[in-house]
């Protein structure tokens, strides 16, 4: 049979795509992936003469620390390559609605019809959760690890911070934190798919608030402030999950 699946109990849920080939398939693909790249360029495209701006606007935190004093350029294109790296990167983090739309639209002619209710909130709550974990970090996490950071500097040294080296440092930790804001989620699917009870998962908290710690420590840098403020959240957003998968119906 071709196909992801055949309609079951849901009704005609999956006909669509029981009747695709694999042919009909992979171009249904390339059309998505087309549309998602074409969503992306014409983002980036808009935010390309505001390159600048956004740099500015993502170093605030950290001239902000430095007393009046500015970053520097160790290469030569950087001042033109790390705009256009940062530009790009928002271009995805903006585009993400529409990137995980076209996803829904790959995929949806496989699902049943319960689970095609349950992406749809999935996929809304997943874009929210991770730019909330981006803007705990720019407006949080940043201003206190970064005055630690400049509060630590031996007497006499001057902190002059790269902007090459500050964007991928910035990036990881936006990165970290919006991942980490996806526990919530995770704990929720973990729990309704059926692969562990919630009142099993709970008896797991000790080991998570230790992988919590252990992540926190792996994807922050190596000081204590950062590592609490990425370890702690993801310990009660996945109580967070936990609770909303005991209450929502379906799952226990």
């Amino acid at each position: 049979m071709n196909g992801f699946r055949s309609p079951g109990a849901d009704g005609e849920a999956g006909a669509d795509a029981a009747n695709m080939s694999l042919v009909d398939h992979l171009v249904e693909l390339r059309t998505r992936m087309l549309r998602a790249l074409a969503g992306v360029l014409l983002v980036f495209l808009a935010l390309s003469p505001f390159a600048n701006q956004l740099y500015t606007t993502l170093a605030m935190p950290m001239l902000a620390e430095l007393g009046g004093g500015s970053m520097i350029a160790t290469e030569v294109a950087a001042p033109f390559l790390v705009p256009f790296k940062l530009t790009l990167f928002v271009a995805v983090a903006a585009s993400a609605p529409w990137l995980f739309y076209q996803i829904w639209l790959f995929v949806a002619p496989g699902l049943y019809l319960h689970e095609r209710r349950l992406v749809g909130p999935l996929i809304a709550s997943s874009t929210l959760l991770f730019y909330l974990g981006m803007a705990f970090a720019y407006f949080l996490v940043f201003p206190l690890v970064f005055a630690f950071f400049t509060s630590v500097a031996p007497e006499g040294v001057t902190v002059m911070t790269d902007i090459s080296r500050y964007l991928d440092f910035v990036m990881k930790i936006f990165l970290a934190f919006g991942l980490a804001f996806e526990v919530p989620i995770a704990t929720f699917v973990v729990v309704r798919s059926g692969l562990i009870s919630a009142s099993a998962l709970a008896t797991k908290r000790p080991y998570i608030i230790v992988a919590a710690f252990v992540l926190g420590m792996l994807l922050t840098p190596p000081d204590v402030v950062s590592q609490l403020l990425l370890a702690v959240p993801m310990w009660v957003l996945f109580e967070v999950g936990l609770l909303l998968a005991r209450l929502l119906p379906g799952t226990r």
